[in-house]
C-alpha cells in the first residue's frame, strides 16, 4: 500500500524556521508529482508547494515565495519543505500528497495519494 508520513511540526515563535519532511514507502517519487498543501481551521486546504520530481522545477503558492523552499533527496525517497520567517498565519495542518501523471496540477482533487499531516503552530 502507499504510504506518505510527515514529520517536522511544531510550535514555534513567528520569524523562526522548521524543516517539514514526508517519506514515501512502496514506490520511487522519481515519478511522481510531489506537492505540500495546508488547512487552517475552518479553511480550504491551500496548495503551498509542489515539483515534478523527474524534471526539478519547483512552484509556489504566493504567500510563501521566498520564505518557503521545495528539495527532494532521491535515495531516501523524501519531500521536504524548508520553512523560514514563519508568521501567524503560516499556521495550519501541513499534508504530503503524491500524483502520478505527467503534470503538476495545484488542485488538491489531482492527487491520488496522501499523509496524515503534521501540525504546524507560529506564535506571535
Amino acid at each position: 500500500q502507499v504510504q506518505l508520513v510527515e514529520s517536522g511540526g511544531g510550535s514555534i515563535q513567528a520569524g523562526g524556521s522548521l524543516r517539514l519532511s514526508c517519506a514515501a514507502s512502496t514506490f520511487s517519487i522519481f515519478y511522481y508529482c510531489m506537492a505540500w498543501f495546508r488547512q487552517g481551521p475552518g479553511n480550504e486546504r491551500e496548495g503551498v508547494a509542489r515539483i515534478y520530481i523527474s524534471n526539478g522545477s519547483p512552484y509556489y503558492a504566493d504567500s510563501v515565495k521566498g520564505r518557503f523552499t521545495v528539495s527532494h533527496d532521491n535515495a531516501k525517497n523524501t519531500l521536504y519543505l524548508q520553512m523560514n520567517s514563519l508568521k501567524p498565519e503560516d499556521t495550519a495542518m501541513y499534508y504530503c500528497a503524491a500524483r502520478l501523471g505527467f503534470d503538476c496540477p495545484v488542485n488538491a482533487q489531482a492527487y491520488q495519494y496522501w499523509g496524515q499531516g503534521t501540525q504546524v503552530t507560529v506564535s506571535s
